[in-house]
């Protein structure tokens, strides 16, 4: 165990970070490859690859972002949004990239290939996105000479423009909700707030009018018949098949509350993306509602933890990038939970260290390398050093 009085980088860091966080997203990590156990290798099987092809490249894709999480959680606040930057501007370079020079895989262009190993530059772009935005909210109200707001507001349309064109609506929706949230903590007027939402609702009426993709989504959740039923009635029903959210709805019934037991499930076999978007189905149906409600705790106290800490840090920047990393990562798994009980249209979002992925893992790591970062405990010497001389 780490003396206190040992004054080594290391000793430093234990001491300063929040060591209840740090054990909270290692027992999620470890809980998504037993779940992962679960939900991959019907998947794989149908693939014709290995088993537990899946869960083995998890396995892989988990030990550099642990090291990645781990090594960020070390950075000083204006390291924090040194690499932020760079991040950004290489992380919107990959998009653009993509949508001219990648597949097209689903009607989308969001993939890259480099070296054979494929990467979606939209997930990098989020920390990256949260923690610039908040410098210039934060900078903005300390500032009189600083045009932080300005700039953030250029910084959301030069982001979700080419998210737009990949199209991305899920990635688009999430980063326009957390900058929203962002300009509100920063202090924003309820008369921008309605602005906001109104702009929010033109923007889902436009995406509906306009990207077919977001249209069939949208009409699948709404439609009531699913599979059979849909196809009693002819091809254009089936547009609005509701196949997935209902084969998961019926998993959840026939877990109950302590589920079928593992490999007993049955949605898994039928649920083309059970190790993605649709692992907390196979979760519910195979070990019950009362195993996702505990990951659903696990993601609550991780999420009301660091709300907390954001809240007693005394530098505005910390608190606003914490803020928005915390937004990111709590929507990010409420939506996938939402989708998967049938409560919003299917949005293709993982779910945190759960779902099969090693882009999202890698840049969910990132993210909450960046919180541990924004939260450890600093002199408050120290906190004023950077308060008068930081810069980007």
């Amino acid at each position: 165990m780490m003396s206190r009085a040992e004054r080594t980088i290391v000793g430093d860091w234990w001491w300063t970070v929040d060591r209840a966080t740090l054990i909270a997203l290692a027992i999620l990590m470890v809980s998504g490859l037993v779940l992962l156990m679960a939900g991959g290798p019907p998947v794989a099987e149908r693939l014709g690859l290995p088993t537990f092809h899946f869960v083995g490249r998890q396995v892989v894709y988990l030990a550099p972002a642990v090291l990645l999480m781990v090594a960020v959680s070390f950075l000083s606040l204006r390291q924090v949004r040194r690499l932020a930057l760079v991040l950004y501007l290489i992380g919107m370079a990959l998009v653009v990239g993509a949508i001219n020079f990648g597949p097209e895989i689903k009607g989308a262009h969001r993939w890259i290939f480099i070296a054979g190993v494929g990467l979606q530059p939209s997930e990098f772009v989020k920390p990256a996105f949260v923690v610039i935005a908040a410098w210039a909210f934060a900078e903005g109200a300390r500032r009189k000479d600083m045009p932080g707001a300005f700039i953030a507001m250029l910084l959301l349309p030069a982001t979700i423009v080419p998210l737009i064109l990949q199209p991305d609506f899920g990635q688009t929706m999430l980063v326009t909700i957390i900058w929203c949230g962002l300009f509100f903590v920063a202090g924003l007027h309820w008369f921008w707030v309605l602005g906001l939402g109104a702009g929010g609702a033109a923007g889902i009426v436009a995406a509906y009018q306009f990207l077919p993709h977001v249209r069939d989504r949208i009409e699948r959740f709404l439609h009531k018949m699913a599979g059979d039923d849909a196809a009693k009635i002819g091809d254009a029903a089936r547009v609005v098949d509701n196949y997935q959210t209902e084969t998961a709805m019926e998993g959840f019934v026939r877990g109950g509350w302590f589920g079928v037991g593992p490999g007993e499930g049955i949605a898994k076999r039928r649920l083309p993306d059970a190790h993605t978007d649709f692992i907390f189905a196979v979760t519910g149906e195979e070990f019950g509602i009362i195993a996702c409600l505990l990951v659903l705790a696990i993601f609550a106290f991780i999420v009301l933890r660091g709300l907390a800490l954001a809240r007693r840090n005394e530098d505005g920047f910390s608190r606003l990038a914490a803020t928005g990393l915390l937004m990111m990562f709590g929507l990010q798994a409420v939506i996938n939970m939402a989708v998967n009980v049938h409560l919003m249209p299917a949005k293709g979002m993982t779910l945190p260290f759960i779902s099969y992925g090693g882009s999202s893992l890698i840049s969910l790591a990132l993210g909450m390398g960046f919180l541990i970062a924004l939260t450890r405990r600093r002199p408050r010497a120290e906190m004023l050093d950077q308060f008068a001389t930081d810069r980007p």
